[in-house]
């Protein structure tokens, strides 16, 4: 267990977008390895959440833009002098991979899985806080009554047509998150401010703090400038306040 929390704020909404999408996958294979009902009742509750972004976004061409562009930026490092040459042509490789399983995809993703009537009925019923008992659909019902085995099968074949995405995203944030620069910084009375230079990549702030601290982050502003403010969890139910206390932690600006 590290001592530190890590606090992350996107600077685009691309960015913003593939981390929602990464904290819904691991939320998926967390329920997905749940042996009981209610394990996956949540990871068809997921799985529906994730399809509403990609209803939403075009998400494979946004993919393969990135890739393109960590490629370019990857390309330009191979030239540069102290590079690791092996782990460079290692990222390459990996970058180069996953744009051609992207590309080799055909259709829309997760358009699949709505041709199971038995999804299609879940996801209408969904709308409707607890539209899913089983009086509302008994074939729902008789599913989840099932088998490990063969609830387990379903749900992963439902899901396995998103794994392109997926590792797509978790190479790009892992690339992002890699490239950051740390600081030590102080937040006077609980508030810092950075500026961000429009004319560098940057694409990701984070901020980690001590766990020992009794604060948390309250991250704001866009790719020009971000504010930070260290509040103070209430004991009474009442609002947050910001911290009067000077707070150390540590600043990553992510670029690439």
């Amino acid at each position: 267990m590290t001592n530190t929390i890590t606090y992350e704020f996107p600077l685009n909404e691309r960015i913003r977008v593939f981390i929602r999408l990464e904290q819904l996958f691991k939320q998926f294979n967390h329920f997905l390895n749940g042996t009981s009902v209610w394990d996956k009742r949540a990871a068809l509750n997921v799985l529906l959440d994730i399809m509403a972004i990609f209803s939403r976004n075009d998400l494979k061409s946004e993919l393969l833009k990135e890739l393109d562009r960590h490629g370019k930026v990857l390309s330009k490092l191979s030239q540069s002098q102290g590079v690791d040459s092996e782990k460079l042509s290692r990222l390459l490789n990996d970058v180069s991979r996953t744009s051609k399983n992207l590309y080799a995809s055909s259709g829309k993703i997760g358009i699949h899985v709505m041709e199971s009537d038995l999804f299609q009925s879940i996801a209408q019923r969904s709308s409707i806080p607890g539209g899913t008992c089983s009086f509302d659909l008994p074939e729902f019902h008789y599913w989840l009554e099932q088998e490990e085995a063969i609830r387990l099968k379903d749900l992963q074949q439902w899901g396995t047509p998103f794994n392109d995405i997926r590792n797509a995203i978790e190479l790009i944030l892992n690339l992002i998150r890699n490239s950051r620069r740390d600081t030590q910084e102080l937040a006077k009375a609980g508030f810092f401010q950075i500026s961000l230079d429009h004319s560098q990549p940057y694409q990701l702030v984070k901020v980690s703090l001590d766990k020992s601290l009794r604060y948390f982050a309250e991250i704001s502003g866009g790719k020009h400038r971000c504010t930070i403010r260290f509040m103070v969890p209430s004991n009474d139910e009442k609002r947050p306040l910001q911290s009067s206390d000077d707070v150390p932690f540590t600043l990553s600006c992510c670029q690439f």
